[in-house]
């Protein structure tokens, strides 16, 4: 009960803090924005305003582009889910050691043999590629969307604000 309530904290601070400074889709996707940059500073000032301006929207993004990766590789769920659930299934049912005939299996027995088929099995659904194809992917549309939307009028005066 004590861990639920903690994990509707985490998610309402979250949604507080992240989510209130989601964009609306008008001004997120506002085609008449949209420039080529003139130069690599006009391009680094645009990302350097719009990846603060549009944080919210861009941690969307990776969001979910990080649950289409994972949706799209079964067998990382499959891995996953083989050794999230061995995990809690050793803890929950086997806590002390058991006879089996003539041998005595341990946690350390069950924790062995989960890790040797999990840890494989894991490896082969390469997380890696998964995790280097979500940085690249994410990367590529944030950068690409970041310094081709002209700031809008607002960025004007959040200069002007920081100066004063």
């Amino acid at each position: 009960m004590e861990a639920a309530m903690r994990v509707a904290e985490v998610v309402k601070s979250f949604r507080e803090t992240r989510l209130s400074g989601l964009r609306p889709p008008s001004e997120f996707f506002d085609w008449t924005r949209i420039s080529r940059p003139a130069d690599m500073n006009q391009a680094t000032s645009r990302i350097s305003y719009n990846t603060r301006y549009f944080s919210g929207n861009y941690l969307l993004i990776v969001a979910l582009l990080a649950v289409y990766a994972i949706l799209t590789n079964w067998l990382l769920i499959i891995s996953l889910l083989f050794l999230v659930g061995g995990f809690a299934a050793i803890n929950k049912f086997a806590p002390e050691a058991t006879q089996f005939g003539e041998h005595t299996i341990t946690q350390k027995h069950l924790y062995t043999g989960l890790f040797v088929i999990g840890i494989p099995m894991f490896w082969l659904a390469s997380p890696v590629s998964t995790m280097f194809w979500l940085v690249g992917a994410s990367g590529f549309l944030i950068l690409g969307h970041a310094s081709f939307l002209e700031p809008g009028v607002e960025s004007d005066y959040a200069a002007i604000q920081e100066n004063v």
